[in-house]
């Protein structure tokens, strides 16, 4: 990809290449030096643009996508909106199986790009033929000339990352990283970032985040499913029900877990003292640092990579909604709705 031009071909050719910053307002006392890789800088607003044109891209090349194609991919939003934008430019149509925990704005988003969507119950297990996995594979059997992308399942997930993000976080911190804290749900992200970065240096650590609720903490540490694990939670594309082949467990050194209320606090957390707009999953992230530093993970010199998947306009009707967090629950004495700061002259 070509990022020294002052005019881009299209939308596409500004995939990659998100930067780093710093992190200094919200982690004040804390031991090391903290850098976000905002994600939310690529043209989709999300790390699922590098997966979508990449995997369309390999099918291209292997002759599997013609033109007039459609394209099929199960998605809690992001993916999707990445695959619908690259399919926009490349010319093939798209279809979405998206589960019920997006939100509206995700959904809404999926529509305007063009997407054709079925919402699936959140809560059913991956085998029923409800969920949004067993509609996305039906849809494939059913639709003529369908590619179906199959994010959890496929290697090529990894691999964009390998090919990308891992080598990007070692070129901008000259090769100091010193600990990579990703939130893991497909496992690609943090799978590919941390193969290419363990074989330049395998003193890295990398710490995966789970949600309560998920089964991928226990399974990194037993190798065992248990479903005893899973119940509903909140955060979207974060944790699993089931196990994805697109996770390396074994490039993960540990995973932690993150609750629903604290992620979004500390997404909110993050605008209000980084000036940083970014979603659920990268509160998630940085709610996982917060622990980690009260668990002494962290020391003075160390340099910590964390990854913000995407961008807060995806949760406008969600952690960015008063009322919805209300409604959540999650406002007390030391939480209270930002509504009450806004004053209205009649």
């Amino acid at each position: 990809m070509k990022h020294s031009k002052k005019v881009f071909d299209n939308v596409l050719d500004l995939i990659g290449k998100t930067p780093l910053i710093r992190l200094k307002k919200i982690t004040p006392d804390f031991e090391g030096e903290y850098l976000a890789k905002v994600e939310a800088f690529n043209p989709g607003h999300s790390t699922k643009d590098r997966i979508a044109l990449y995997i369309i891209e390999e099918a291209e090349k292997r002759g599997i996508l013609s033109p007039g194609d459609t394209i099929i991919e199960t998605t809690s939003g992001n993916t999707g909106f990445s695959i619908a934008m690259v399919s926009i430019i490349k010319g093939y149509e798209c279809v979405l199986a998206v589960s019920s925990k997006s939100s509206a704005d995700k959904i809404d988003m999926l529509k305007t790009m063009g997407a054709k969507v079925y919402v699936c119950p959140a809560h059913v297990s991956a085998d029923d033929p409800r969920s949004y996995y067993q509609v996305a594979k039906r849809l494939h059997e059913e639709i003529k000339g369908s590619v179906y992308i199959n994010q959890y399942f496929n290697q090529l997930n990894i691999e964009a990352h390998y090919k990308s993000t891992g080598p990007e976080i070692w070129e901008q911190t000259e090769g100091k990283i010193t600990h990579l804290v990703a939130c893991s749900g497909t496992g690609g992200t943090i799978s590919g970032t941390a193969k290419y970065l363990k074989e330049q240096n395998p003193d890295i650590k990398i710490i995966g985040v789970d949600a309560y609720g998920s089964v991928l903490q226990k399974y990194h540490e037993t190798r065992e499913f248990d479903a005893n694990e899973i119940y509903p939670y909140r955060i979207e594309g974060l944790g699993k029900n089931l196990i994805p082949t697109a996770t390396d467990f074994d490039v993960i050194d540990k995973f932690i877990k993150v609750s629903d209320e604290e992620s979004a606090h500390t997404a909110r957390e993050i605008a209000r003292t980084e000036g940083l707009f970014v979603g659920y999953t990268s509160g998630a992230a940085f709610q996982a640092i917060k622990q980690l530093h009260e668990e002494g993970e962290f020391k003075k010199g160390d340099k910590i990579v964390v990854i913000f998947p995407d961008h807060g306009s995806r949760y406008m009707s969600k952690v960015y909604s008063d009322k919805w967090m209300e409604e959540q629950g999650f406002f007390d004495s030391q939480n209270e709705a930002t509504i009450k700061k806004i004053q209205y002259i009649d």
